[in-house]
This record gives structure tokens, sequence and C-alpha cells, in this order.
């Protein structure tokens, strides 16, 4: 199982955000993409925050209560203490991290702490699942 890498199964593609959406645009593309949340960068790609669902929700619940107050943009409500994972990273280290109370969804950065990808609980349930499949199919051409 230690030889299952994150990069083997993450997003190559994932939403990212600028910080300057709005947060209603940040829903629209979380919608389109089937997202939980996505990472916030900079012009160089590195991790300034992360914006979830929840995040959306608060913000979007608080302009409901407050009709004439502006929209807020993902840089006001995104969090700034991003747990990020490298690509060479362990699945079953992340699957037992997941386990627990973490992030649903984590950025990828290489060595240089820029964004290369997102790895969330699907990506590790599908790793787990193939490789517990792949056990099981060995197992049964030895019997």
């Amino acid at each position: 199982m230690e030889s299952l890498k994150i990069e083997d199964y993450m997003n190559h593609r994932p939403v990212f955000f600028k910080g300057s959406e709005s947060v209603v645009e940040a829903v629209e593309r979380l919608l389109q993409s089937q997202t939980t949340g996505g990472p916030v960068i900079d012009i160089n790609r590195n991790i300034i925050g992360f914006i979830s669902e929840q995040d959306c929700i608060k913000a979007m619940l608080s302009s409901s209560y407050h009709s004439g107050e502006s929209s807020k943009n993902v840089a006001d409500v995104m969090k700034t203490d991003v747990l990020t994972k490298k690509p060479y990273e362990s699945i079953l280290e992340l699957a037992d991290e997941m386990s627990g109370t973490k992030p649903k969804t984590y950025p990828v950065v290489d060595d240089d702490n820029r964004l290369i990808g997102c790895i969330n609980r699907i990506n590790v349930l599908k790793a787990l699942d193939m490789h517990l499949h792949s056990i099981y199919e060995q197992g049964t051409r030895f019997v």
C-alpha cells in the first residue's frame, strides 16, 4: 500500500481561485465542477488560502441577512491556514489522516510549494478500492 502515491490519484486540473472572484462566482465554479472547495493561489501558483462550500454558505447567508451589503470576495472569506500534500506522499498515510476530522480536500504542491493538483476523499477511496480489488484478484489466482 505504501507504493500508492498521491500523484497517481490526484486531480491534475483542480478548480482554483485567485481571491478576487466574488463568492457568487466561486459558488458557480464549485457547483459546475462538483467540488467541495478549492485552493486560492497567487500569481506564482503559491497557496494563499482555501475556500470551501462551508465558507461560501456562511458568506451567502450573511449577505442574505444584510441585503444591501456588497458581495464578498473569495479573499474575504477564505481560510489561510491550509494543509497541503506533496505528490510523492503515501495514499495510505493520507487516508489515515482523512479518517479523522481533517479537510475533505488537500491542495497538492511541488517542492517549491506551487499548486500542481488536489486530492480529495473520493480520490483516496478510489485508490484504496482499486488496491483492495487487485489484492483480491491476486489472491484468487493462487487458489
